[in-house]
């Protein structure tokens, strides 16, 4: 398989989709944080210094997905039509999962801006109680589903 973002002299360029087809396209990203049992309870009962860290943290997930394209290199700024956020606690991690879905009509897929706002929403979350938990682990960052477009329909296992 060809890397489209490359030229023929091997310089990075960012791919033309005016050719493609505008279609309804998806994505779904998830990742998780990693933490104490004490710092989940802590967010879970509302007592974080900082606040309402699953509401910060999605806040910053859809606000992530926005800036993509400011932060990708080469990524299409896009119309994203619909952002969501979901964070789910998880007692058997122990932590937080994280679940963003990513909405446009357009020329290309929308897997980097969900994978940028579950991962800001990832980092937040790490940002807004690190002062009670310095060893908290990002991780399982990936894309889940990805719909629209020519190569179809993507599911991960």
């Amino acid at each position: 398989m060809a890397l489209t973002h490359f030229d023929g002299k091997g310089d990075a360029h960012m791919v033309d989709v005016s050719g493609k087809p505008v279609t309804a396209r998806i994505a779904t990203a998830a990742a998780w944080v990693r933490m104490l049992p004490e710092t989940l309870a802590l967010i879970t009962s509302g007592e974080a210094k900082k606040g309402d860290v699953a509401g910060v943290a999605r806040l910053a997930g859809i606000m992530g997905a926005k800036k993509t394209s400011d932060l990708i290199p080469l990524c299409h700024p896009l119309p994203i039509s619909k952002v969501t956020v979901e964070i789910t606690p998880d007692e058997g991690l122990p932590g937080l999962r994280i679940e963003a879905t990513v909405k446009t009509t357009g020329q290309t897929g929308v897997e980097m801006e969900a994978l940028t706002a579950a991962s800001t929403a990832a980092l937040t979350v790490y940002d807004m109680v690190k002062a009670a938990d310095r060893g908290m682990e990002i991780g399982g960052l990936r894309v889940l589903l990805k719909d629209g477009g020519k190569s179809g329909r993507y599911e991960a296992p």
